[in-house]
């Protein structure tokens, strides 16, 4: 299911109509977070990266990216995330070459490439597990659980659509309110070009007073030629028209753009589908890194998939809440 087009428009009729649901969502979000301080205290530093916005922001390049910036810092970090979409409750460590997408979910094998990955629905229980597996733990999405005390709160945005209407679910896109999101952050990821990075700050001053990297999500060279390449692309994201535009921006010929439901099962039927209309343009499927992982093994050869990593010109936020932690 896509996100409502009202979500991200200033509100209407249809937002206000809603807005006593999601004013109760957002009162239960927060009587949730407040039993916090019983949460599990593990004995490695805790990284969670999270967002207010229900799903679509870029949190997982964002965990690869402080991954990343770690193991650059000679550390061991070590995933734990709930693997949406998976059928497992774990906590179990991802096994790259055994486990599938309906088994761990497709953003746990996206983390597994990168690092030991540890699927939990009970984040405690996986944090637990994962602590003897590294030496800092990179928790994703869990900014409104309290089961696991943090020590560095990032919370990620997308830059062009922000934090939306400003309201909570149904009304709106968020989990809870802005400011009491915010209270709880230590760092914002900002991701978006950079008049969409302008027009965030002057929209959502608050999140300008914490620390903020800006950063974009950029194609990883593979030395692909998409330049005038015919495709036919699918996506199954938060916000699919992200990556369409992508791909425009690679100067692909994209001959149609098939946007799924976030984490949309691959049924046989929705596969010839997409398989007729490549053969009818006459172009090659493409998809997202996320998606191809959930693909039946004997469609994959079919389909291209195209890698994006998290870049940005000044890492020094989140550099520097690196060295408070000693990691």
């Amino acid at each position: 299911m896509q996100a409502p087009p009202f979500w991200y428009q200033p509100r209407g009729l249809r937002a206000w109509g809603l807005w006593p649901l999601g004013q109760l969502y957002g009162w239960l979000t927060a009587q949730r977070v407040k039993r916090g301080p019983g949460g599990y205290r593990a004995p490695c530093p805790v990284i969670s990266v999270g967002n207010i916005n229900a799903g679509g922001t870029g949190k997982t390049p964002t965990c690869i990216a402080v991954a990343e910036r770690l193991i650059s810092r000679n550390k061991r970090p070590v995933f734990v995330t709930r693997g949406y979409g998976g059928s497992a409750d774990g906590p179990l460590v991802v096994d790259p070459t055994t486990h599938t997408a309906d088994i761990v979910g497709d953003e746990p094998l996206l983390l597994a490439a990168f690092a030991p990955t540890v699927v939990a629905k009970d984040r405690a229980a996986g944090v637990r597990l994962a602590q003897d597996m590294g030496d800092v733990i990179v928790l994703d999405d869990a900014h409104q659980n309290p089961s696991v005390v943090k020590d560095l709160s990032v919370v990620v945005v997308d830059a062009h659509r922000g934090f939306g209407n400003g309201l909570c679910l149904p009304a709106g896109p968020l989990r809870e309110s802005v400011d009491a999101g915010l209270a709880r952050a230590d760092l914002v990821v900002t991701i978006g070009r950079a008049s969409a990075q302008r027009s965030f700050a002057q929209t959502w001053p608050r999140a300008s007073t914490l620390p903020r990297v800006q950063a974009a999500l950029s194609p990883l060279a593979t030395g692909m030629p998409w330049d005038g390449l015919p495709v036919v692309a699918f996506a199954g994201i938060g916000h699919p028209d992200k990556f369409f535009q992508t791909l425009a921006d690679l100067r692909a010929d994209v001959r149609a753009a098939e946007a799924l439901g976030d984490h949309q099962a691959f049924t046989p039927q929705l596969l010839q589908r997409l398989e007729n209309l490549a053969k009818a343009n006459h172009a090659q499927l493409v998809t997202t890194e996320k998606d191809a992982v959930r693909l039946p093994a004997s469609f994959r050869p079919k389909v291209l998939a195209l890698p994006v990593r998290l870049t940005s010109d000044d890492w020094g936020a989140l550099d520097g809440h690196l060295d408070l932690l000693g990691v």
